[in-house]
């Protein structure tokens, strides 16, 4: 049985990745009658006087949507709300395992932003967070800010964020193995959607390095009529001399690669158009834009991808579950770009002694979600 018929096979057996379970048995009279009717009307009162103090009395304390449209889903595209479901329960379960968290997987048949924004925001009151996932650019930027702006939970688009910490603790160590200063780098991200666009912004607040943005008309330039307000935003912190061209000219001298675009873009012609010793962050999945092989080959000093069967897998589920569980545990209403931070460098503290295959702990790591949890604060 090849592997995408084992998966489905898998799939189909457990119908869903993901149950409830009970906190304690209904298997007396006097516990029917202690946490549904009449006991449980003296808590619903309480809470209705006292909101502040639901999560005391409620899941609310441990309980995160995961919520999509189905309209960016993996490497797949807008695949709808039913192909998003296998992915949302995904993540629900990486919450449960990781980080103990009750996640619910909710997909949306609703595409706008307002539409998104109106079911968020309704549901809402069910949950002490909210993780955004596989909403395209650019309605995503939209819809994360509008949420964040009028619900007092946390809430985060992961597919930016999540993305954008681990690149940043990824790089804080190739920084160190390469003996290079963030700041004085040249980088060059292929991939304006959501991933680039955290990602590029994330790598300014942090280091202010030389930042190029490449989409799949070449480099964001002012010079380009085809730019809409989120592309042309980047310009703010981008491309300061004002460069045209391709990403071959991009590339030229460029110190990192990240690219959150598509299989195959990279070329050894172009790593080796770049500066001695290059970090490649080639994070298309399933396939990068570089095998590893190959852009070792051109003269590549490190290189990263999101797959778990190559070294420094650039994955979410580093940060996204401490991130939560920092912030139910420490009751933070809003994740902020200190948040992420700091979350970085604690993922990229917890390798000791970095080196070329080794820039990046393991989702497996043990110590990753308390670490990040004790500061979210």
């Amino acid at each position: 049985m090849d592997k995408g018929a084992q998966v489905l096979a898998r799939h189909k057996e457990l119908k869903g990745k993901i149950a409830v379970e009970l906190k304690d048995d209904l298997d007396t009279q006097d516990k029917l009658s202690i946490y549904y009717t009449p006991g449980v009307a003296s808590v619903s009162s309480y809470v209705a006087e006292h909101p502040d103090e639901a999560r005391d009395y409620t899941w609310l304390n441990n309980s995160v949507a995961v919520i999509s449209d189905g309209s960016a889903v993996l490497g797949l595209g807008d695949i709808g709300p039913y192909g998003a479901l296998p992915v949302m329960e995904g993540k629900a379960m990486l919450f449960k395992h990781f980080a103990g968290i009750d996640a619910v997987p909710i997909v949306l048949n609703v595409h706008t932003a307002d539409e998104i924004v109106t079911a968020v925001q309704a549901i809402a009151p069910s949950f002490g967070g909210i993780n955004l996932e596989d909403i395209a650019a650019p309605v995503c930027f939209e819809v994360e800010d509008r949420i964040k702006a009028t619900v007092p939970i946390p809430v985060m688009h992961d597919d930016q964020h999540g993305t954008a910490v681990v690149v940043l603790a990824g790089l804080i160590n190739a920084m160190k193995v390469t003996k290079r200063t963030l700041t004085d780098c040249r980088i060059v991200c292929v991939g304006a959607g959501a991933a680039g666009t955290a990602i590029m912004k994330l790598l300014n607040l942090y280091a202010s390095p030389e930042i190029l943005a490449v989409d799949s008309r070449g480099i964001i330039s002012s010079a380009r009529a085809d730019l809409n307000n989120d592309k042309y935003s980047l310009l703010k912190f981008t491309n300061k001399a004002d460069l045209h061209g391709s990403i071959a000219d991009a590339l030229r001298g460029a110190d990192v690669f990240i690219g959150v675009s598509k299989a195959g873009l990279l070329t050894t012609d172009m790593v080796a158009l770049m500066a001695k010793d290059p970090i490649i962050f080639a994070m298309a999945n399933p396939t990068p834009e570089i095998m590893p092989e190959a852009a070792i080959s051109a003269g590549a000093a490190i290189i990263a991808t999101g797959r778990s069967d190559f070294p420094n897998q650039v994955n979410n589920a580093l940060a996204f579950p401490g991130i939560f569980r920092g912030a139910l545990d420490n009751h933070v209403a809003k994740i902020t770009d200190q948040h992420k931070i700091a979350a970085a460098e604690v993922i990229a503290a917890l390798v000791k002694s970095p080196t070329h295959n080794k820039i990046i702990p393991s989702v497996l790591e043990k110590r990753l979600v308390p670490a990040i949890a004790k500061i979210i604060t």
